[in-house]
């Protein structure tokens, strides 16, 4: 059947309304409208820049800690602290050392984990601020859009988007209310996804834009409480390491005292772990356990729960970034802090580099990888790549324990990041799995077998998925797309056990029993928070994550 497909034209086209994106939409703005000023004939106009989010509002899918470094707002908006949504300014930067049943403070902060000058926010009250300060730049967002397909020119340029169709049944069949995807046409197309971006993904697999290293990826877990008054101070910064994380692991807490006694409470895991039984969430709600968040959060209430992944590759894992009408930046981008775990003023970074060379690109009428390639100079030229080639080979260290890391980051600390070997290099983090011996019977994995959770402190899957808001349309296509299911029935089960039952933090995928007795796997695909580890941790990289219909995923207001 051949789609009639509405068509609109754009000067530049945003996929994504995250910092990254949002940043780099109102920057281009803002140059649009001093140089229109200043112009006897403008040419230019901000209503020709389009930002697609796929959320049902801007905000709605962003998760972070989140401890912001200011600097690059502060640039794009230099009064920020007059009208920013900031929580609280850092007081305390504590790294505290769990086993099991205590805790040490480092008598000396180290270094990563310091935190003067930075706010701890909510990222998603954040972006909806700068939201509707792109809004009121004249730029045009739409929301409850994903990019669903990217579209190319004759000369294999990007040249634009189609968005995905609504109205779509879970059979594909159009229902009463079916809409195609626009195809938004576009001079340059920017990618900025966040994390293993779905179009950026096959754009750098198609256009062979790996850098030498695979990107590297960790998940973040969260949760938001209300918490009794006094038992922990807004700007009060912690991060852990220890218990429950294995030393062969990589991973650590995070405990942040937000004002109206709020606090954010987190474990960030490493997806290169060997165990593929592995449960990251299991792991994130033992970890409350421990004495020191028990005595901070008993008596409180959670209020918010939500699952992210990020990129820890560094400047190694980076991927070429600019190609003919089209540029990446942002998490998509690798732009990340793999040392010390940030990356928003990065990401803002980023988009305003991008809006600069957009600028240029489009006063001289060129969109080709020639002239987008002056991003890549730009960010060479910043601070971005001051921060991040200090680190360049920091994740990488950690490939094969806690220990082995520590000893190669000392060296790096001295060496400006080279340590001992320069390019480190690394695998992709699914490799890491050992395989089952002896290998495992197909079952069910039923709730006897499960974290339940005691519903005051600690809670099952299900219990926090309904806390993160996530809400799909049940009768719409799965977005999570399993390129050969049979391997999940053979091959999975008798190597790895069927991984995907236990790093999925929404209990999203299960092995089911058929009334023949066969095992089948099954996807409550209306569960899924968007952290896209199915496909980062997939062991035979069969399972494809894909935008579902737009305003669906999860709904993080105050994360």
């Amino acid at each position: 059947m051949t789609i009639q497909r509405e068509q609109l034209e754009a000067d530049v086209l945003i996929v994504g309304a995250g910092p990254a994106g949002l940043s780099c939409a109102l920057h281009l703005a803002n140059l649009i409208k001093r140089h229109n000023e200043l112009s006897a004939k403008p040419e230019l106009s901000a209503e020709n820049i389009y930002v697609l989010e796929k959320g049902r509002e801007i905000g709605a899918h962003q998760l972070s800690g989140a401890i912001m470094n200011p600097k690059a707002l502060a640039e794009l908006v230099p009064d920020f602290a007059k009208s920013a949504p900031l929580d609280s300014a850092v007081t305390d930067s504590a790294a505290l050392l769990f086993t099991q049943g205590s805790s040490f403070r480092f008598p000396i902060t180290p270094p990563p984990f310091q935190n003067k000058g930075n706010y701890i926010v909510s990222l998603s009250k954040i972006v909806k601020w700068l939201g509707g300060l792109v809004e009121s730049a004249g730029v045009n967002v739409f929301k409850e859009f994903g990019g669903a397909e990217l579209v190319y020119g004759e000369s294999g340029a990007v040249v634009g988007v189609i968005t995905e169709d609504k109205g779509l049944d879970k059979n594909s069949k159009p229902k009463d209310n079916y809409t195609p995807g626009y195809e938004l046409r576009a001079k340059i197309t920017v990618l900025a996804e966040g994390t293993r971006g779905s179009l950026t993904k096959k754009l750098v697999a198609e256009k062979k834009l790996d850098n030498l290293n695979p990107q590297s990826y960790g998940i973040g877990i969260k949760e938001l409480w209300d918490v009794q008054p006094g038992r922990v101070e807004p700007g009060y910064v912690a991060h852990t390491l220890g218990w429950p994380v294995s030393r062969d692991m990589y991973g650590g807490g995070w405990i942040y005292g937000l004002s109206n006694n709020r606090a954010s409470i987190g474990l960030v895991l490493a997806l290169e772990y060997a165990d593929p039984r592995f449960d990251a969430h299991a792991a994130f709600q033992k970890w409350k356990t421990h004495p020191h968040l028990k005595k901070i959060l008993e008596g409180g209430k959670l209020v918010r729960y939500g699952a992210k992944s990020l990129p820890y590759g560094g400047w190694y894992a980076m991927p070429r970034n600019a190609i003919d009408g089209a540029l990446i930046i942002g998490d998509s981008g690798s732009f990340l802090d793999s040392q010390r775990l940030k990356g928003i003023h990065l990401a803002m970074k980023s988009g305003m580099l991008a809006a600069e060379t957009i600028f240029e690109a489009l006063q001289a009428g060129d969109a080709t990888a020639k002239t987008l390639g002056g991003f890549q100079k730009r960010v060479e030229q910043s601070y971005i790549r001051d921060e991040m080639w200090k680190v360049r080979n920091f994740h990488q260290s950690f490939q094969h324990g806690m220990l082995r890391g520590f000893v190669h980051t000392a060296v790096q600390q001295v060496t400006g990041g080279r340590g001992l070997v320069d390019p480190m290099r690394a695998d992709a983090g699914y490799q890491h799995y050992k395989k089952l011996s002896p290998p495992p019977v197909a079952t069910q994995q039923n709730s006897e077998d499960r974290f339940k959770g005691d519903g005051k402190l600690t809670f099952d899957r299900l219990t926090d998925v309904y806390h993160s808001g996530t809400r799909h349309n049940d009768d719409q296509p799965c977005h999570l797309h399993i390129l050969d299911p049979d391997v999940c029935i053979t091959k999975c089960v008798e190597e790895y056990g069927n991984p995907c039952q236990y790093f999925c933090p929404a209990a999203v995928y299960e092995m089911a029993t058929e009334s023949s007795g066969a095992m089948k796997l099954k996807i409550n695909f209306p569960n899924c928070v968007h952290c896209k580890t199915c496909d980062i941790a997939d062991p035979y990289q069969v399972i494809d994550w894909v935008v579902p219909e737009g305003g669906g995923g999860p709904n993080y207001e105050g994360m």
